[in-house]
């Protein structure tokens, strides 16, 4: 039967993938922002922030942060799973503005990363889009079949689940995918199953309740497979960004670190938004996983103004309790 041999959750900000040499570039697109308010911001920023801004201090986290995703690539290598579903968000990616589903898997046969013009991509993007594109298109390796039975038994749950079966042209995977592709598989690729979850875009982004709920009913899908497979699981994005939400992040760990699913399933809608919003893509993972242990738990603040803006890097590895003799 298939089973799930490991869950990750990862952040997959660009600032993870760029050099603290050039972290001012992020930090010039906040200022340029029109949606953020850097000067109200800066009045209540954390105290202290101004030494979270030292060029040391940025090279420290940044190395934090490639530790800790190097050491879910070799977890997630170890563990040797012949499929990764990915829970991730499209950021009007592969999706077309009219039609942003609240839960969809992609059920196609063919699927290929798009990689755009390097000239098209803001300044800030550019040193990270190794992490998110290859040089050239690239097909991903999908098992269609098994995203057709992982749909058909999240409706007989309850789930009204959209499917995706075709790639517009012009439209690519989204980086919530490519990046697990890219940083964390590597030179292995493995074939993977796209899950949608709408994060970002109202009014149909799902509560923080629904989004557990999902993840245990997606759990019931994968495990229900009739066939000898070994599953990776992975939350791709978060945590709090573009403004660093520390109590924020805190709550969300300390929900998946002590099996405190009341805390997930209550976390502030209102704060969900913007790359927050990519939290709900770690609740559906842990309410997957709920009865697996924590193998790897890191966090990262990595600030990069006084107005307190950056991304909050998260990195969690969770381990079945045993696994059945193959």
């Amino acid at each position: 039967m298939a089973r799930i041999v490991i869950g990750i959750g990862t952040s997959h900000s660009p600032q993870v993938s760029t050099g603290p040499e050039s972290w001012h570039l992020h930090a010039e697109r906040d200022y340029a922002n029109p949606v953020l308010d850097m000067d109200a911001l800066q009045r209540t920023a954390p105290a202290g922030i101004a030494t979270q801004l030292a060029p040391s201090v940025y090279q420290a986290k940044h190395d934090a942060c490639q530790a800790a995703i190097a050491r879910l690539s070799q977890a997630l290598h170890e563990a040797a799973p012949d499929v990764v579903v990915i829970v991730g968000d499209d950021q009007r990616e592969l999706f077309r503005d009219e039609c942003l589903p609240a839960f969809a898997v992609y059920t196609g046969s063919e699927l290929y990363d798009v990689p755009p013009a390097p000239e098209t991509v803001v300044p800030s993007h550019r040193p990270a889009l190794w992490s998110r594109h290859q040089g050239v298109r690239e097909s991903y390796p999908l098992m269609p079949a098994f995203a057709s039975h992982i749909v058909g038994s999240l409706v007989h749950d309850g789930f009204d689940v959209a499917t995706a079966s075709k790639q517009y042209e012009g439209r690519s995977l989204g980086h919530a995918y490519t990046f697990v592709r890219l940083r964390l598989m590597g030179e292995t690729i493995i074939p993977i199953v796209p899950v949608f979850i709408n994060t970002y875009f109202p009014p149909n982004q799902p509560t923080p309740a629904r989004c557990f709920a999902f993840g245990a009913a997606l759990r019931k899908s994968l495990e229900s497979w009739d066939a000898n497979v070994r599953i990776a699981l992975v939350a791709s994005g978060g945590l709090s960004h573009f403004v660093i939400d520390e109590q924020l992040d805190d709550d969300v760990l300390y929900g998946i670190r002590h099996k405190r699913s009341d805390v997930l399933v209550s976390l502030p809608e209102e704060k969900l938004n913007s790359g927050s919003s990519e939290i709900r893509n770690w609740i559906v993972v842990a309410g997957a996983l709920e009865d697996f242990s924590i193998g790897e738990s890191a966090y990262t603040p990595a600030y990069r103004t006084p107005s307190g803006t950056g991304c909050g890097m998260a990195f969690v590895r969770w381990d079945p309790l045993s696994l059945p003799v193959a």
